[in-house]
Formats: C-alpha cells, sequence, structure tokens
C-alpha cells in the first residue's frame, strides 16, 4: 500500500505544525503545506495529492472560489476536500456553498489531534497503518 499524500492549506503557521504532525504522525500519511489557497491551488495541480485538507475558520470568498477552481480543473476535480472550520453555526448556514459533490466532509475545531487523522481515514475511507 502507497502512503498517502494530503495537501494542507491553512493560513495559520502555528495550526499548520499542529495538523501536520497530528496527520504525519498519527495518521502516517505525507503532508505538503501551503499557506494560502492560491499557493494550494498551484500545488494541487503539480502533485495532484490523495486529498486536500482547508481551513475555512475565516470564512473568506478565496476557499469557495477555491473549491469552485479546484472542481472545474480535470486534474484535481476528483481530490476529496476535507474542511476545517472554527465556526459550526456559519457552516450549517453555508451548506448550499459547498454540496457533498464537491466537499468530503467538515471537521468543526476544535480539533482533537488524537482523533483527526481517524476522523479524516473514516470520511475517506481510507485504512490507517
Amino acid at each position: 500500500m502507497t502512503t498517502k499524500t494530503i495537501l494542507l492549506i491553512h493560513k495559520e503557521p502555528n495550526m499548520q505544525e499542529v495538523v501536520q504532525a497530528c496527520l504525519t504522525d498519527l495518521g502516517g500519511w505525507n503532508v505538503r503545506v501551503a499557506s494560502s489557497t492560491l499557493e494550494g491551488l498551484r500545488q494541487a495541480k503539480l502533485h495532484q495529492p490523495d486529498s486536500i485538507i482547508l481551513d475555512i475558520s475565516l470564512g473568506e470568498v478565496d476557499e469557495f472560489l477555491f473549491i469552485k477552481e479546484l472542481k472545474t480543473q480535470p486534474a484535481t476535480q476528483s481530490i476529496p476536500v476535507v474542511l476545517l472550520t472554527l465556526k459550526a453555526k456559519w457552516v450549517d448556514l453555508q451548506r448550499s456553498l459547498f454540496p457533498r459533490d464537491k466537499v468530503a466532509a467538515v471537521i468543526v475545531n476544535p480539533l482533537n489531534p488524537v482523533m483527526l487523522s481517524v476522523q479524516i481515514a473514516q470520511v475517506l475511507g481510507w485504512d490507517l497503518d
């Protein structure tokens, strides 16, 4: 079995480190990191990861445009996207902006570092080593 690669797009450097450590150490996955959606889109096209973890804690328009652009590109449209957010109520109100066929799951912070890899593996149908 080959090791899965995840592209983590998160603007906060400290959270990048925490999430990357969880996914690498507990999930056993390779993790690439991008600090912006523009950089993330470039990396997604170039490296075609097995999944993308996108922080939408700020609920900015560029995150939704990122998903739209990702899903319209033939090279990236099949990459599953998992959203991380701090705003559970906001996510409930915005569900129509990211239908199930475009977003695999939404994980609401505060995240449980021990369970993050398990949650992601479950929603993506991956086995953990």
